[in-house]
């Protein structure tokens, strides 16, 4: 049986575990941030150590599997996972917070089962993914950039074709465009402009360039 001692540490590790993970989604304001993936990490624990409580009762007496309740653990997290992943327009979101919620899942159980050795080395690699690599895939892999690029102005004739040669002149794609009236004042418009980009060195001069069209008022990257 699992001693009280053994089942504090258990828990204790799930949310030391699943926190420092969280807290790196958290800095980067992701809605599943640092108490959701601490939560998610905790149950899961908790899950595993309620399995291993039933087969220590029940062992002897009848067939009892361990793994069985754990098990769907692996397949219901994905429907958390599924609820931070947004489409928009051109550009898609969350898929490495939902990664990351199914891997903190997956940490759950291994410190529920006492599997110490494995949920410390997965932590430590999963950080090394989330906060080292996003560096080095921004330099030297990613090649595409999507962005959404919003225009506030008058919404005059010809400003589109404007804002298009300046796009082009930095090898910018048009991917889907979108216009409202603004709050503000209804005599003025914001044009959404989905794009995709090689590389984002040149976000600054694009606004500059882009606000130096007539009757734009303002241009800001969302």
């Amino acid at each position: 049986m699992i001693t009280d001692k053994e089942l504090i540490l258990r828990l204790v590790a799930a949310v030391v575990l699943g926190g420092l993970i969280g807290l790196e989604r958290e800095a980067h304001g992701r809605a599943a941030g640092l108490r959701t993936h601490i939560l998610v990490c905790l149950g899961s624990t908790l899950i595993m150590l309620t399995s291993i409580h039933i087969y220590e009762m029940y062992k002897g007496v009848a067939a009892v599997d361990p793994a069985r309740i754990a098990a769907q653990v692996v397949s219901g997290i994905g429907f958390l996972g599924a609820g931070t992943i947004l489409r928009f327009r051109a550009s898609v979101r969350g898929l490495t917070t939902a990664a990351s919620l199914w891997a903190v899942a997956g940490l759950g159980l291994a410190v529920g089962s006492g599997f110490y050795k494995a949920a410390f080395l997965t932590t430590f690699l999963s950080l090394i993914a989330l906060v080292f690599l996003t560096g080095l895939e921004k330099t030297w892999i990613r090649r595409d950039w999507y962005r959404i690029l919003e225009i506030e102005g008058a919404g005059k004739l010809g400003q589109l074709e404007a804002i298009r040669k300046i796009l082009g002149d930095y090898e910018v794609e048009i991917k889907d465009f979108d216009f409202a009236r603004c709050k503000d004042d209804k005599e003025k418009t914001i044009m959404s402009i989905s794009l995709k980009l090689l590389t984002n060195k040149y976000d600054g001069d694009i606004l500059r360039d882009v606000v130096k069209v007539e009757g734009i008022d303002g241009a800001r990257w969302k």
